[in-house]
C-alpha cells in the first residue's frame, strides 16, 4: 500500500469534470512511468460545461473524491494539480525575439525569449495558463528544439499560448481551497490527457487528440513533437444523455445508465431484435425498445460532434498534417461504434486511448475516463523533473504525506468549527 511507500515524491491530480470529480495519487517509477497509489471518484455536482455553477456542491464533490483517494493511498493530501476545461479557454500561437547576451544561449536567454512571446496582448479578464514552446530559431536557422548552449546573436521562439477566463479559474481555485487544499498548478485538461495517452511517434507524425468528457469535448493537435492548436467544443456526453432522456421519455439517471450499458454510435452495428427495458417517468410501466432504435437517437449526436471536431481541425490548418490520425479518449469515447463512425467522418485512422505507463492500480486506471487524472500526474512529474518553478520543487513534493490525523485541516473539512479543530488536534497529538 502507498501508506508504507515513499510518499515524499507523491503528487495528486484532481480532474474536476462536469459529470465526475476524480482524484488520483501517484509517484514516479524508475522507468519514467507512474505508480498509482490511490483513486477517488465522486459524481460531480455544481459544474456545467467545465465551469463552476455551484460552489457548495463542487466543494462537496471534491471532498468526497479526495477523501476516497486518501483512504486508498493511506496518506493525507495537501495540494493538487487541477485540470481546467470549458469554452472560456482560448489559445493562439505567438512569437518572441531577443538578443543573445553572451553570444551563446543561456537559460536566462530562453526565459527572456519566452517572456517576450507571452507579452502579446491578452484580453482583459483572461489569465495565461501555459506558454508551450514549439520551436526556436537562432539567427536564420529555424526548427531548433533545444537551443541551450548554441552560438548566435538573435534568438527567436514560437510558442502556443493558452489563456482562461480569470473568474472561472478563480472559482475552481476557491472550491479547492475550501477543501483545505492548495493548488500546485492549473493545467489545461487536453494537455494533461495528451501526456497520458499519446505516443512519441504520434506527436512527431502529427495527431489530433479528442477528449470527449461529460460537458466539453477538448481538442489538441500535435505535429513535430509540439502542441500546435487547442480548442473546446461545448457538446459532449451530457447532450447524448439528454437526447436519450427526451426521445425515450425516461428520467436522466436512467438515460445515463441506458447510454453506458446499451448505446451504440452506429445504427448498422446495433441488432434490431435485441430489446432493452426503458423505465418511464412517474408510475407508468417500463417499455421495451430495440437497441437499434436507441442507436438511431445516439448516432446523430455523435455525428454532429465529430463533424464539429473535423471543422475545427480544418480551421486549424493542420488537417493534412495529422498523419497518425485521430486519438479519442474520455468517458464518452467508450461506446460501441464510435471508432467506426469517427473513421467515416474523419477519413483517417482513429483509435480509442487509455492512460499509458501506469503501474499499481493499472487495471483500474487503464480506462479513458481517467486520462485527464493520470495526465495531471504526468504533467506534475515532468515539471518536477525539469525543476520548473516553485510548485515543481516545493509543494508538489509534499502533495501527500503519510496518513495521520491532521487536526486543522480535518476540522476545516468537517465544517470549519473551532471545536472540531481542537478535537482533531488533541486526537492527532496525544
Amino acid at each position: 500500500m502507498a501508506g508504507s511507500s515513499n510518499v515524499s515524491n507523491m503528487v495528486v491530480g484532481l480532474d474536476i469534470g462536469t459529470s465526475k470529480v476524480v482524484a488520483i495519487v501517484g509517484q514516479p517509477t524508475d522507468d519514467g512511468g507512474i505508480e498509482i497509489a490511490g483513486i477517488g471518484s465522486h459524481p460531480s455536482r455544481g459544474m456545467k460545461k467545465g465551469v463552476v455553477i455551484n460552489i457548495e456542491s463542487t466543494v462537496q464533490s471534491i471532498q468526497r473524491a479526495v477523501e476516497e483517494a486518501e483512504l486508498m493511498a493511506g496518506c493525507d493530501i495537501h495540494s493538487v494539480y487541477v485540470g481546467v476545461a470549458g469554452s472560456h479557454i482560448s489559445s493562439m500561437n505567438s512569437d518572441g525575439v531577443v538578443a543573445i547576451k553572451e553570444r551563446e544561449v543561456t537559460p536566462s536567454d530562453i526565459d527572456r525569449v519566452i517572456d517576450s512571446a507571452r507579452a502579446r496582448a491578452i484580453s482583459e479578464g483572461q489569465r495565461v495558463l501555459h506558454v508551450l514552446p514549439q520551436e526556436f530559431a537562432i539567427d536564420a536557422q529555424g526548427g531548433i528544439r533545444e537551443p541551450l548552449g548554441m552560438s548566435g546573436v538573435r534568438l527567436e521562439a514560437r510558442v502556443h499560448l493558452v489563456t482562461a477566463a480569470l473568474n472561472a479559474v478563480q472559482n475552481i481555485e476557491k472550491c479547492v481551497r475550501r477543501c483545505g487544499l492548495e493548488v500546485d498548478a492549473i493545467i489545461l485538461e487536453q494537455l494533461a490527457s495528451s501526456m497520458a495517452v499519446l505516443t512519441e511517434d504520434e506527436r512527431e507524425l502529427g495527431v489530433c487528440m479528442v477528449d470527449i468528457g461529460g460537458g466539453t469535448t477538448d481538442i489538441a493537435v500535435f505535429t513535430e513533437g509540439a502542441i500546435r492548436y487547442t480548442a473546446v467544443i461545448p457538446i459532449a456526453g451530457d447532450q447524448v444523455t439528454n437526447d436519450i432522456a427526451m426521445a425515450l421519455r425516461t428520467p436522466t439517471q436512467h438515460a445515463e445508465e441506458i447510454k453506458v450499458k446499451y448505446a451504440c454510435a452506429l445504427t448498422q452495428l446495433a441488432a434490431s431484435d435485441e430489446m432493452i427495458k426503458v423505465p418511464s417517468v412517474g408510475d407508468r410501466p417500463a417499455r421495451d425498445l430495440s437497441r437499434q432504435a436507441l442507436a438511431e437517437v445516439v448516432e446523430p449526436r455523435y455525428e454532429e460532434l465529430f463533424t464539429l471536431v473535423r471543422d475545427e481541425l480544418r480551421r486549424s490548418g493542420y488537417e493534412d498534417l495529422v498523419a497518425a490520425g485521430v486519438v479519442l479518449t474520455g468517458g464518452t469515447a467508450r461506446m460501441e461504434g464510435v471508432v467506426e463512425l469517427a473513421e467515416e467522418i474523419f477519413h483517417m485512422p482513429v483509435r480509442i486511448a487509455c492512460p499509458q505507463n501506469v503501474r499499481g492500480l493499472a487495471d483500474v486506471v487503464r480506462n479513458p475516463i481517467y486520462s485527464t487524472g493520470v495526465g495531471l500526474l504526468h504533467y506534475a512529474l515532468q515539471e518536477a523533473r525539469q525543476g520548473h518553478g516553485r510548485q515543481a520543487q516545493g509543494s508538489s513534493v509534499m502533495s501527500a504525506q503519510p496518513r495521520r490525523e491532521d487536526a486543522a485541516r480535518r476540522g476545516d473539512r468537517d465544517g470549519f468549527s473551532a471545536l472540531a479543530r481542537l478535537k482533531g488536534w488533541l486526537k492527532g497529538n496525544f
